[in-house]
């Protein structure tokens, strides 16, 4: 084990622990943007969370002149990565004087989902979430040959094999990391593209369907920036 594993692997004797602070860039949605803080102990509810505050200009979500932009803690979730009471905290972005900011729509959504009637129904949603894994240096998809094309759709879609699911181990990865941070991920198959896959999350109750879908996000992007020279992309 390379030094540098092993003090990843660190079981830090102490109390306090490392929130990991996730948010939802300025990018239409398609960013995801997150920062650590040292807190005392152990947290389990997202109100007992301090507010933090970042660089709203650096993310396209403030003016330079005017760029504080403020976290508020949403949810927790365990992490996968540190482990140990180590935690993940999904937040939404406002501005110091509390309001939301244009990119933040969780904060309308959360009005909707507390209302007496929608709660009183208690929603249900199952969130699917597909996406290709690529190959960084040649931007091209896992599986198929650099700067051609893999064979016909048929033997991919929750195919099995080392020539039809191309990825397995990233997958498998973010599956269990997923259910070890407390995502209610359900599921997931390949997909009809080489290096196509999908997972699903729910059911889920509310607005923590989307906490736990942009949670799931964030690990898969982190998990995958661990594997040398693969990234990937969302599919719509």
């Amino acid at each position: 084990m390379s030094l540098l594993s092993h003090l990843i692997n660190l079981n830090v004797p102490t109390e306090k622990i490392i929130a990991e602070y996730i948010w939802i860039g300025g990018s239409s949605g398609m960013d995801l943007r997150s920062k650590a803080r040292t807190l005392p102990g152990p947290v389990d509810d997202p109100s007992k969370l301090p507010t933090w505050n970042y660089d709203g200009s650096s993310t396209n979500q403030a003016l330079g002149e005017d760029s504080e932009v403020i976290l508020y803690p949403q949810a927790i979730y365990k992490d996968p990565f540190r482990r140990g009471n180590n935690i993940l905290v999904m937040c939404d972005s406002r501005t110091p004087k509390g309001e939301p900011i244009p990119s933040n729509t969780r904060h309308n959504a959360a009005k909707i989902f507390t209302h007496s009637d929608v709660v009183a129904e208690e929603p249900w949603f199952g969130i699917e979430q597909e996406y290709t894994l690529l190959q960084k240096d040649v931007n091209w998809p896992l599986g198929w040959p650099i700067g051609g094309y893999p064979r016909p759709q048929g033997p991919y879609y929750c195919g099995t094999g080392a020539d039809k699911a191309f990825g397995r181990d990233i997958v498998d990865a973010h599956y269990k990391a997923c259910l070890y941070a407390g995502i209610n991920i359900s599921g997931v198959n390949g997909e009809v593209m080489p290096g196509q896959w999908e997972f699903q999350v729910g059911p889920c109750v509310g607005i923590s369907a989307g906490d736990q879908v942009w949670v799931a996000r964030y690990i898969l992007e982190v998990n995958v920036c661990f594997m040398d020279n693969i990234y990937w992309d969302l599919v719509y």
